[in-house]
């Protein structure tokens, strides 16, 4: 895995333990400025525990993480926003009196925290409940109030922890185009999700963790290509089934995909493509023939795996204990 030069956060080495636990084991992550980044992992993998030692929630065993080259530190914290997995915001209080009031914390005075509360609350189409308290609104628009909270002060890093949960397909689109707006400005991204589909949709890069360590980096497109498999999408008139597979070596039929007509044919290094070909068009007229790149939910399987679910899940009941 390389680690990028232009990154204006990075974390390097990170160790920590909660007891017998290991939840980080050397874990090294770069944030590029003006990237949208995925953090993606298993439950337990250490995305939560990177993020709170990124913010100064926790501090690591040992590591070093480094903002513009130098040591992390209040200040540099001060200039940050952050979206915990666990919402905290005052649910009494009304919607644009907390974000005035986070922003003026921020160092925003009376007058610069009220334009960026309206502006915010515009943006994210909520103009009309700024006079509601938080518990008054529903699940999805308490999370657009959450987000509007980490990026009332304009910071210089956003740290997202499943900021797209729970939100309906017009709230994913609303809050995608925010921060796609904060990319374009040069702000650095950092999220993480469970929705593939989605980090593959949004994201520059992505960075997948398992057991405390990195386990695949990089931009998506270059990781897709990365993938060892050749799988094929084949489409034919006059074939029933694929029984025509039958006795080829090294060919293996995948699950298909619900968007995608046809057969996905997996080969190994032994296979040879026009072999496929030749067998299918003996069996019929050939609408389609192409070599298939792999979902990012496909390529987190490939190297994340089954194993290590039950360590990360015991990792993810003490990180919880522990928080």
């Amino acid at each position: 895995m390389s680690i990028g030069s232009a990154a204006v956060l990075q974390c390097r080495d990170l160790k920590l333990s909660y007891g017998s636990v290991v939840a980080l084991d050397g874990l090294s992550l770069d944030v590029e400025p003006g990237v949208m980044t995925g953090f993606v992992g298993p439950n337990g993998a250490g995305k939560t525990s990177t993020m709170r030692i990124v913010l100064g929630v926790l501090g690591p065993d040992s590591g070093t993480v480094t903002w513009r080259g130098a040591p992390v530190d209040a200040d540099a914290r001060r200039r940050f926003g952050y979206m915990p997995e666990e919402r905290g915001l005052y649910p009494k209080m009304r919607v644009a009196d907390q974000l005035v009031y986070l922003a003026r914390l921020h160092g925003l005075d009376g007058t610069e925290a009220q334009r960026a509360t309206d502006d915010l609350l515009d943006r994210l189409g909520i103009a009309d409940r700024a006079d509601a308290t938080l518990e008054s609104l529903s699940l999805g628009n308490q999370q657009r109030v959450q987000l509007a909270a980490a990026l009332v002060h304009g910071p210089d890093l956003l740290v997202l922890d499943e900021p797209f949960s729970g939100l309906d397909p017009i709230g994913v689109d609303v809050l995608a185009s925010v921060l796609q707006e904060e990319v374009a400005r040069g702000v650095p991204v950092l999220f993480s999700s469970h929705q593939l589909e989605l980090v593959e949709r949004l994201c520059d890069r992505v960075t997948i963790v398992k057991d405390g360590r990195i386990v695949a980096a990089g931009p998506v497109d270059e990781l897709r290509r990365r993938d060892r498999r050749r799988v094929v999408r084949i489409e034919l008139e006059g074939a029933d089934g694929a029984g025509w597979l039958a006795g080829m070596p090294g060919a293996e039929v995948l699950p298909s995909r619900d968007d995608e007509p046809g057969l996905l044919v997996a080969l190994d290094d032994a296979a040879d493509p026009q072999q496929l070909l030749d067998r299918a068009r003996a069996a019929g007229a050939v609408t389609h023939f192409s070599i298939v790149l792999p979902t990012l939910t496909e390529l987190f399987r490939e190297v994340v795996g089954d194993g290590g679910e039950e360590t990360a899940a015991g990792a993810a009941r003490v990180e919880e204990r522990a928080a």
